[in-house]
């Protein structure tokens, strides 16, 4: 039987539920149990693939095309368990399923309601991770409990905790406690009230773990256990960490988090082992020659637009034992002052990827700012398509380069629109996504980084390199050093003249873990290492 975890949050937003659901989820693996983790969106998006990064931060895209909540990012780096389009629903999705359904008759008879259509088709996609593979689901709802768009979720978790077995559902209810500066306390009150919601939809929290930034006291711990109706050993302190998103599993298994669980479920399990993420958090915390990395993006100001990638850099920093800090700069920064203004002094350039115009011709600039002064160039996505750009433009000598995507009829597009994607309408879930397989060059950067032949890497795109010019750029030092081979199209690029240049089409930031560093970026961080003189020693963490 399936065991299902319910974990919400009450007070306030952005508590950090997807990075506590994540780490309850490496804790029960650690301990040997099969977890799959899933999170429920309350908006009305079917996914997040039309939102912008300012509203919502960075899509997240699985093996399998899902366009997701960057919570399900933190769900890979800590856990191994299979992400799929399961894994992220959203009232948009419920929905559009529901209604679906309808308009085929499925409900004939029937008028239509959110009880029990909407909560069924809840409980049907929370339900669909169960099977005979999979110990325990981990279902993390979105946003806070009191907002009128987490209703039928709530009443859907209600139904199920009525339905199952009594040890087959938990709930956990993330909870703030803050902390009053002038008077020096904690208040336990906005932590009462949240519980009192709940409850009076019908869910009483098994497990309340509060977040705070100070110690909790024994009278503390007390207050809340009785006025929430929570036994003592059920309220988890989960004080702000020190350095690292990472210690969290480990101030979470201090407090007993994986015991309780396993108890309160009726499981049993064998005492975890944390020794390689321990070791990950040693390295991290001792740090070594330091390197600072320029990301010039568009979305710069919102740390969690390219958080995929500023987590690849610490991962690579693990694995090199080595200190990253990221200089953040805005592409129209760039193309207003200059590269030099903005990028002197760095040991590495790195572009994210993006759409539209607006910074591009910055990006564009701080990459010949890197080419021509011998910075390692990492470039991603929309990275690679400036990258080529840039190199048609300055290399090649071919004026008025351009993507089609920036310039409707450009002299040289050198970047077009996917021939799939011509006859494409409708903007959502309509992009090359998810996994595709790329073959590498032998003897290229590339190739040396993963060490093998072929590999698989997730995408998340409409424009690609334009294959007409490919070998006038081949001619002038640019290396098609990874292909899609089904279509011949080019996934990676090299420049020849340079230590360390290499721009990918895929995003590679979506496969990184703290303990299994991507090899592009640990290759990079490397490469920035060695620019600024630098010495490093790859960790046995990264191999």
């Amino acid at each position: 039987m399936t065991k299902i975890i319910f974990v919400t949050g009450g007070v306030v937003s952005s508590l950090g539920k997807g990075l506590t659901s994540a780490s309850i989820g490496m804790l029960l693996e650690a301990r040997g149990l099969r977890v799959k983790m899933q999170k429920a969106d309350p908006y009305i998006n079917v996914d997040p693939g039309t939102m912008s990064p300012f509203q919502h931060g960075e899509v997240y895209v699985t093996d399998d095309g899902a366009e997701t909540d960057l919570d399900i990012g933190h769900y890979e780096r800590f856990t191994s368990g299979e992400i799929t389009q399961e894994s992220n629903f959203t009232t948009g999705r419920i929905y559009e399923s529901v209604i679906a359904k309808e308009r085929a008759g499925k409900y004939l008879g029937s008028t239509v309601q959110v009880i029990p259509h909407i909560t069924d088709e809840i409980k049907n996609s929370i339900r669909a991770l169960e099977g005979p593979d999979t110990d325990v689901i981990i279902t993390e709802v979105g946003g806070t409990v009191g907002d009128i768009e987490s209703l039928p979720f709530l009443e859907a978790i209600r139904q199920l905790r009525l339905e199952c077995e009594p040890d087959q559902v938990l709930s956990i209810h993330l909870t703030l406690l803050p902390y009053i500066r002038a008077s020096q306390e904690l208040k336990t009150k906005p932590t009462q009230q949240s519980v009192g919601r709940l409850r009076e939809i019908g869910i009483q929290p098994d497990i309340l773990i509060c977040r705070t930034e100070k110690p909790m006291t024994d009278e503390i711990t007390d207050k809340i256990s009785l006025f929430c109706n929570v036994r003592r050993e059920a309220v988890i302190e989960e004080k702000d960490v020190d350095f690292s998103i990472y210690q969290v599993p480990f101030l979470l298994k201090d407090h007993g988090l994986d015991d309780l669980i396993l108890e309160r479920l009726g499981l049993e399990a064998p005492p975890g082992n944390l020794d390689r993420w321990a070791e990950m958090l040693d390295t991290l915390q001792a740090g070594g020659p330091k390197v600072e990395i320029a990301v010039v993006g568009k979305y710069v100001e919102l740390h969690d637009a390219y958080k995929s990638i500023y987590e690849s850099l610490t991962h690579a920093s693990i694995a090199n034992r080595a200190s990253v800090s990221i200089r953040k700069i805005a592409a129209e920064d760039v193309a207003r002052d200059g590269a030099e203004a903005h990028l002197s002094g760095v040991d590495g350039v790195l572009v994210p990827g993006g759409f539209g115009q607006r910074g591009t011709e910055g990006k564009i600039d701080a990459i010949r700012y890197a080419r021509e002064r011998s910075i390692p160039f990492f470039g991603i996505c929309l990275g690679l398509q400036c990258a080529v750009i840039e190199l048609a433009r300055n290399v090649c000598g071919l004026e008025g380069a351009n993507s089609s995507e920036f310039e409707e009829n450009p002299k040289h597009p050198v970047i077009s629109l996917l021939e799939e994607q011509r006859e494409v309408v409708d903007k959502g879930g309509t992009m090359r996504l998810g996994a595709y397989p790329c073959r590498l060059v032998p003897g290229t950067i590339a190739h040396e980084a993963y060490g093998e032949e072929m590999i698989r890497e997730r995408h998340r795109h409409r424009f690609e390199f334009n294959n007409a010019y490919r070998d006038q750029l081949a001619e002038h030092g640019v290396i098609a050093s990874g292909v899609y081979p089904d279509k011949d199209l080019v996934e990676i690029i090299e420049y020849r003249d340079h230590p360390w240049f290499v721009a990918v089409q895929y995003h590679p930031e979506f496969k990184s873990k703290p303990i299994e560093p991507h090899p592009l970026f640990r290759g990079f961080v490397e490469a920035a290492l060695v620019h600024s003189g630098a010495s490093t020693q790859a960790s046995s963490v990264s191999r």
